[in-house]
């Protein structure tokens, strides 16, 4: 069998992801070449997101290669992968999750949102915001886009006092000292797939090199979850830039799945928790939207769309 060749951008934390996946094939048996890939999320990072157009800002270079052969698989972080992929890419694994929390991270760990202290978050996350204006109005925020160490290069220049970002990707940089506050799943409900790593491939990859893949990265319940989070996401029509929030867990024979959205403003927000059989987890995230739909939910992501 031929090397895989491993598509990834190139920050630290995307390069993680792929010596993580290299080294799990390389046990497995195969030969590995990984192929740094520069995408239009790391090029333009002087606008937000939503300014940028969130379909496949971090995916779309990637993807371009997957479809000419250049690399066999792609590695994302699968909270960035759109939730609808085009019908000749598909997704083949998703690693064991990580922990799902958000983290504040701070120089100064003694800061806290609960305290009721006024202070500067930086984040480049819509639903952060958002949710930060819901719970924490008191909080003051700025847009901060760029990998991890910009980000903090731009908290050590005083531009905030401290980062809002995903525990999973402060760990695996090995920054945890840094860590004021673990913020609580009821409060930050994560963005659908943080902590998991979505491998990504061809409809024209070779079936062998295909399934040998599989068998080595496909973790069975984080696979479970995250079809049901991707479900939930598609069927509202959301992306990176929407402040759009689910997370699906394995409870003895169900799953269980929380969703919501909020509006830009804090001011609105709907949330539901639904369960059902661990078989079906697609169906359990798309009665989950429909059931918010059936809510407010489509005059906030209207507005939202609108706003954007």
């Amino acid at each position: 069998m031929t090397p895989i060749k491993i598509g990834t951008r190139g920050s630290r934390l995307a390069l993680w992801q792929a010596y993580y996946v290299e080294n799990i094939l390389q046990k497995g048996g195969l030969s590995t070449e990984i192929v740094l890939i520069e995408t239009k999320g790391d090029q333009i990072l002087d606008r937000s997101l939503s300014k940028i157009g969130s379909k496949g800002v971090f995916t779309q270079e990637l993807e371009d290669q997957l479809r000419d052969g250049r690399i066999d698989i792609a590695v994302h972080s699968a909270k960035d992968l759109q939730s609808e992929l085009d019908d000749d890419l598909s997704i083949i694994a998703f690693t064991e999750r990580e922990r799902v929390n958000d983290v504040l991270v701070s120089r100064n760990t003694s800061l806290s949102l609960r305290s009721g202290d006024s202070f500067t978050v930086g984040t480049s996350s819509t639903r952060r915001v958002a949710l930060l204006k819901h719970f924490y109005p008191h909080i003051r925020t700025v847009d901060m886009r760029g990998n991890l160490q910009t980000r903090l290069r731009k908290l050590d220049e005083g531009q905030c006092d401290a980062i809002l970002l995903a525990f999973a990707g402060v760990h695996r940089m090995e920054y945890d000292e840094l860590i004021a506050e673990h913020l609580s799943l009821d409060e930050f409900t994560p963005a659908v797939g943080q902590g998991s790593v979505a491998i990504e491939c061809s409809q024209t990859l070779d079936p062998a090199k295909r399934d040998k893949i599989r068998s080595l990265l496909n973790h069975a319940d984080t696979e479970t979850c995250l079809l049901a989070e991707r479900a939930f996401l598609r069927r509202l029509q959301g992306g990176c830039s929407v402040p759009v929030f689910g997370l699906a867990t394995l409870q003895t024979d169900s799953l269980v799945m929380t969703g919501g959205v909020v509006s830009l403003d804090g001011k609105t927000l709907l949330k539901q928790t639904i369960n059902g059989s661990h078989s079906q987890p697609e169906t359990i995230g798309t009665q989950l939207a429909e059931s918010l739909l059936t809510q407010d939910a489509a005059d906030i992501l209207a507005q939202i769309k609108q706003n954007q």
